[in-house]
């Protein structure tokens, strides 16, 4: 772990450093010549590339009835009830912020309004590799589904026998999801968004991914929508002097569990508190499972910064613009209103950052890398779109006519006008 005293000398060379690898240019053309791969080779391409990376021979991506009926086996009671939990928070979460169509008529007769409707087809990755993101099936799914999403579509990484982790394809059949298939990284993704034999094309790709995975939804976006860059995981903490040291290096250390690509923060004004928190974390390593991961994350990617007042943390936090932050200060709600730039927020020291990847609520696919000051977290309203509503009369028209007639003619664009006046002046055809 790297201890840092910010200052203004040091302010723009750790934003360097977390910003160093947000889209390195070696792998953004690898995934350029993948994404074009698929584009041009489609399923021929799929296999090749799934070879190449995943080791895998794959004949038929999808995943039939027998494997899912298999993983449904899978759904004890207890599971069962785990799983109705965390879909009840997170419909419950997602039921306040739906959009609703609305009309609404001027003085004049005038109606303008707007019309929701779903997207009709939403494609879903689901990382596989190191460690599969069960909870990602429901952090994206439920939403889509609550919106009203017909089709949707989920895709995740084979293992080296060409099978997908049982619990995902669990998660997948208690959602009530039917089309899975066996591919991923960034060849799933270009697969989405251009269509083969095997996997159909969407309208738009949700959840998280490898630096690989994102840097594709990145190069993808245009002929799809996605929903963010949710790369590499991250977290900072902000924390005073009193915060909890053995809190602290516990969040430090479960972020760290992600691997490489991310990065984990405390900012802070108290040097005791890092150096408490730097033999915490020595202490809980022993116990943990993943010692060679957490080890190179924990050496290359952890900063342990040193701030002389919470309002340089805050400042430093905006510049950042982590995906997950936890306020650790005597009055979280006083900081948080200062926050401009986050994915999530938790507040308080009973709230890490793990409640939120599995049960809270709120979806954890997050915006990653800085993309926190322009995305938003995936939410219900991704997995919908509006329509502007317009409906004249002919005297609402004619009430706003003299505004349009000043605006066509300083455009030069009497073809405009025209298309208004023929309906509030008719002319003869002659």
């Amino acid at each position: 772990m790297k201890v840092i005293e910010y200052n203004s000398n040091s302010h723009l060379l750790i934003k360097k450093r977390l910003e160093a690898d947000a889209f390195p240019a070696d792998k953004l053309r690898l995934v350029r010549e993948i994404v074009e791969k698929v584009r041009g080779g489609g399923d021929r391409a799929l296999r090749e590339l799934t070879l190449k990376f995943d080791g895998v021979k794959i004949r038929d991506f999808s995943v039939n009835s027998s494997e899912l009926r298999s993983a449904g086996r899978l759904l004890t009671p207890e599971l069962r009830e785990t799983f109705r939990r965390v879909e009840d928070n997170i419909q419950r979460y997602y039921s306040l912020t739906l959009n609703e169509s609305w009309r609404e008529k001027r003085g004049d007769g005038m109606t303008w309004g707007e019309m929701v409707n779903p997207i009709e087809k939403v494609g879903v990755y689901i990382p596989g590799g190191k460690a599969p993101l069960i909870s990602s099936v429901f952090m994206s799914v439920v939403p889509a589904r609550l919106a009203g999403v017909p089709r949707i579509v989920l895709v995740t990484p084979p293992r080296s026998d060409g099978s997908i982790n049982p619990y995902t394809l669990a998660a997948a059949k208690y959602l009530g999801v039917r089309e899975i298939y066996k591919c991923g990284g960034a060849q799933a993704i270009a697969a989405l968004a251009f269509g083969t034999r095997s996997i159909p094309k969407v309208d738009k790709i949700v959840g998280p991914g490898n630096i690989y995975v994102t840097l594709a939804k990145k190069e993808v976006f245009g002929y799809v929508d996605i929903d963010g860059l949710a790369g590499p995981s991250e977290i900072a903490i902000l924390a005073d002097g009193k915060a909890n040291d053995r809190y602290i290096a516990a969040d430090l250390l479960a972020q760290a569990e992600h691997g490489e690509g991310g990065y984990s923060i405390l900012i802070t004004t108290s040097k005791k508190l890092i150096d408490r928190v730097d033999k915490e974390v020595k202490r809980m390593l022993i116990r943990l499972d993943r010692k060679q991961i957490l080890n190179r994350t924990l050496n290359k990617s952890t900063f342990l910064i040193k701030v002389k007042s919470i309002r340089d943390g805050i400042e430093l936090l905006n510049q950042i613009a982590p995906e997950h932050l936890e306020i650790m200060t005597a009055d979280p709600e006083q900081v948080v209103s200062r926050i401009k730039n986050a994915g999530a927020i938790f507040l308080g020291k009973f709230s890490p950052v793990a409640a939120g990847d599995y049960v809270a609520g709120p979806s954890h696919v997050l915006p990653t890398g800085g993309s926190a000051r322009f995305f938003s977290p995936l939410s219900v309203t991704d997995f919908q779109k509006k329509s502007s509503i317009i409906n004249y009369t002919r005297r609402s028209l004619k009430n706003d006519l003299p505004v349009l007639k000043t605006i066509a003619e300083l455009e030069g664009l009497d073809g405009h006008l025209l298309s208004a006046t023929i309906r509030v002046n008719p002319i003869s055809s002659d």
